[in-house]
């Protein structure tokens, strides 16, 4: 039997803007997954848009501290798959620049504390590639 296909909404373009206007710059960068802009440092994910919701990636204390406000709730992109350290903030932050710039700061400096991700290792393929064009 196929799985029933997941079709996501865009996120609205208020949305986009506000993330684009609270993104905290280098060392972080934006790119889209799935999509969806997305912040990451040192590889790894610490904010992005999905649908409607704007997560964070934080650790234990801090996201113990978000989950306790109204409206925030665990990052759950499709039914039953929770994303572990990712938190959606409540409309209450996204809509005073002040929190938001804190929880944002807390999601890069937790984000920076993880070992760097490595880089994919290119297929045989591309590396046969590369070599040629040398």
């Amino acid at each position: 039997m196929a799985k029933a296909k997941t079709k996501w909404r865009k996120s609205p373009p208020e949305l986009i803007a506000a993330f684009d206007a609270a993104f905290p710059g280098p060392p972080a960068l934006r790119r889209p997954m799935f999509g969806y802009p997305c912040g990451f440092v040192n590889g790894h994910m610490f904010s992005g848009l999905h649908q409607e919701n704007w997560m964070v990636r934080l650790g234990a204390a801090d996201r113990a501290a978000l989950l306790k406000l109204p409206g925030a709730q665990p990052f759950e992109p499709m039914p039953g798959h929770v994303m572990r350290e990712y938190v959606v903030l409540p409309p209450s932050v996204i809509g005073e620049a002040k929190a938001l710039k804190t929880w944002l700061g807390k999601a890069v400096a937790y984000t920076e504390s993880l070992p760097p991700k490595a880089g994919k290792a290119k297929s045989p393929k591309k590396a046969l590639l590369s070599k040629k064009k040398k």
